[in-house]
């Protein structure tokens, strides 16, 4: 059999197929795409500052899948491929990515690259850290993505067998099944390599990352914990994404109000997220700095399947009935201004194989009079009692949305529904991922890579990382897993939207609406793009020493 070469990555049946749609393609229309070494060396300009929050883990690549620490590991580190502000896949660390089958995979890295330790980047410093990250007792929280590699188990301590390092430049990766995207997955932070002074002090790398990206730590002291990072160019870095700046300082912010202001004053030089207070305001206070545009960002709330009165048939007419009782129309417009969209699936429209019809979705339609019989329903199996809370985290600027929708539960329902904030997202993160929620809290999803099953698999497959609800459903992980060995992106998006119609009738989370970016820039810097995923592109923005 002919093998397919991925100069690139993606195999010929992907590659421009998973770019964006909404935002353009990779501009060529080749079925590979190509990353070349640039010449590294040290950036000149001045530093940019740009807003962040603090991250809920130490920054080990494999026990991070939040946002705020994912900035910091994407800056830090190079994976084996990366993607560009359109979505499109590119080579980073690998040479070459090659199958003849879409199960194994032989993977050619670059020779000559190193850490900021000065260590060399090898075939070992990606098996050992995937390793690491999959192995049960370790409880990383990425660990799921590891799952399609043979080997790989959810009851015991075990080897990725699949896995086989061949010199120091050449590994292989059996997976349990065909799945010809899986090279698409490989630029997530949980696919990054470690150099040997991760496994040595866990702990102490943590705080003080060592990677191979095009930034670095500016030394012991750089993270200072709920005030912020300070990152410089690292200058033996030979990858695509050189710095044209002289480093990267992310200030970790208690309000979005807080951040905006600043930019304002001319004291931040790129923010990410406008606050809600200033909606009506931001394209007019910053003019053609201001940024507003689609991107693969999903936001819902979760209600665990195991709390009281949401398990079960009563369960599930009460979710039914909490989605009903959601006027989303009404809250994008009056909160949001034209920022979000309301839901009609669990992904995002810019990503490739979307669709709006997917049976079940009316779920998502505001209907009073519905949410009021299928909630009379669930009483009928257990009368309700007590309040319905929703929680979330203050930092982010949520308060508006969630007071509209709480409001929206209350006057439709008849019940006792509120808010329940947290001052740090950290906070609330930690609660969540150590399952002491009693009641629902704010969730939600910024794309990993561009792909329909990255906003399910992870978030709703029997013990992912990220199923932060703990949802279960044999007949959804199995279309998962079929979804997963199309032959094609068209015939995978079929199947994925085949699962949702599942995810319709359980509502382990309820869709609330899809996400723009919104940010902008001060007069301060040039060359500001956000990509894809709703994140700046860092390594272009410059700026005047």
């Amino acid at each position: 059999m002919k093998t397919k070469r991925m100069a690139g990555v993606a195999a010929s049946i992907l590659a421009g197929s998973l770019v964006l749609a909404a935002c353009g393609s990779s501009g060529d229309g080749s079925e590979t795409a190509t990353g070349g070494a640039a010449t590294g060396g040290a950036a000149s300009g001045g530093i940019i500052t740009a807003n962040s929050n603090e991250p809920q883990n130490p920054l080990i690549p494999t026990n991070t899948n939040e946002v705020g620490g994912g900035k910091i590991l994407d800056l830090v580190f190079e994976g084996l491929v990366y993607y560009d502000a359109e979505g499109a896949v590119h080579n980073g660390v690998a040479e070459s990515i090659e199958t003849d089958d879409s199960q194994t995979y032989t993977i050619k890295i670059k020779e000559g690259l190193t850490f900021t330790d000065g260590t060399p980047v090898t075939s070992s410093s990606f098996v050992d850290a995937w390793n690491q990250g999959a192995l049960l007792s370790n409880g990383h929280l990425s660990s799921y993505f590891f799952e399609p590699i043979e080997g790989f188990s959810y009851d015991e301590d075990s080897e990725l067998t699949g896995l086989e390092v061949v010199d120091d430049t050449t590994f292989t990766v059996k997976l349990k099944q065909p799945e010809a995207d899986f090279p698409l997955r490989l630029g997530y932070s949980a696919f990054f390599p470690l150099p040997e002074a991760a496994f040595e002090d866990p702990d102490a790398f943590g705080e003080n990352p060592i990677g191979n990206g095009p930034y670095k730590l500016d030394g012991e002291g750089a993270w200072e914990h709920n005030v912020g990072i300070d990152l410089v160019p690292n200058e033996d870095y030979q990858g695509d994404r050189t710095p044209q700046n002289g480093g990267i300082s992310l200030k970790f912010y208690e309000t979005q109000d807080a951040a905006y202001s600043d930019l304002l004053a001319g004291n931040l030089d790129v923010i990410d997220a406008i606050p809600d207070s200033a909606f009506g305001s931001f394209e007019d206070e910053l003019g053609d700095r201001a940024i507003n545009q689609p991107s693969a960002v999903f936001q819902s709330f979760t209600i665990h399947t195991e709390l009281e009165h949401f398990a079960g048939e009563e369960g599930q007419l009460r979710r039914q009935a909490i989605s009903h009782a959601i006027n989303r129309e009404e809250i994008t417009d009056a909160i949001f201004q034209g920022t979000r969209t309301p839901a009609q699936d669990f992904t995002s429209p810019v990503i490739d194989g979307w669709s709006g019809d997917i049976p079940g979705n009316e779920v998502l339609q505001y209907d009073p009079e519905k949410a009021k019989e299928l909630w009379a329903e669930a009483d009928a199996i257990s009368p309700w009692d007590g309040t319905f809370t929703l929680a979330y985290n203050t930092d982010g600027g949520h308060q508006a949305w969630v007071d509209a929708t709480m409001n929206s539960i209350r006057n439709t329902l008849g019940i006792e529904a509120e808010g329940n904030p947290y001052a740090l997202f950290a906070d609330l993160r930690k609660d969540v991922t150590d399952r002491k929620m009693t009641g629902a809290f704010r969730t939600g999803w910024q794309a990993d890579y561009p792909g329909l099953g990255n906003f399910l698999g992870p978030l709703y497959g029997t013990g992912a990382g990220s199923n932060d609800g703990d949802y279960s459903n044999p007949e959804f992980d199995a279309l998962l897993a079929e979804a997963a060995t199309a032959d094609s992106v068209e015939a995978s998006s079929e199947i994925y939207n085949k699962a949702q119609e599942i995810l319709f009738k359980d509502l382990p989370a309820i869709p609330l609406w899809y996400s723009n970016v919104t940010g902008g820039s001060a007069d301060t810097v040039d060359n500001v793009e956000f990509g894809w995923n709703s994140v700046p592109i860092y390594h272009e923005i410059t700026k005047a020493e």
